[in-house]
């Protein structure tokens, strides 16, 4: 890899979503910013929606980004759930679409698997390993799950490039 890159991670949702940008230099990893977007939960849907989207376009604004990845939707508990969950994913992604960048999706488990070394780890876990792989972050929940999916895409992007997946 030549230079140094950014990576926003995603960890889409209506009522929380996870977001960091990390900066990747060869094998060195380290984290620019975190944070979580927490629209207001007795919004409109469409409401709920558009804080999704234009907090990312705020975060991509700021810290820029070189490329993305978000987390795929896993089975959800019923289908409305997993409808809800569809649009909060689709406005994630589109905000950093909209500012041309690629958008890497990536399963639940090898997320999981990549930063804890199981594809079961649970958010305490995930939390722990990323205090470790990334020193001072201080990270939580929602914030270093999203952490957790940039962390995913550096370890994971030159084999999507070179299978020629998106």
């Amino acid at each position: 890899m030549t230079g140094a890159i950014r990576i926003l991670g995603i960890d889409p949702g209506l009522r929380r979503t996870g977001w960091g940008v990390i900066r990747v230099e060869g094998t060195r990893l380290s984290c620019i910013a975190h944070g979580v977007i927490a629209p207001p939960a007795n919004a409109a849907l469409s409401d709920r929606l558009l804080a999704v989207m234009s907090g990312l376009e705020a975060v991509i604004a700021e810290h820029t980004p070189d490329e993305a990845a978000a987390e795929e939707t896993f089975m959800a508990e019923n289908a409305m759930s997993a409808l809800k969950l569809g649009h909060a994913r689709a406005a994630a992604m589109l905000a950093p679409a909209r500012a041309g960048l690629s958008v890497a999706e990536y399963a639940a488990r090898l997320v999981k698997k990549s930063v804890v070394g199981t594809g079961a780890a649970d958010k305490n876990q995930i939390a722990a390993m990323i205090r470790v792989l990334l020193p001072g972050t201080g990270a939580k929940a929602d914030a270093a799950d999203a952490l957790a999916v940039a962390i995913c895409h550096a370890h994971h992007r030159g084999a999507r490039k070179l299978s020629g997946a998106a």
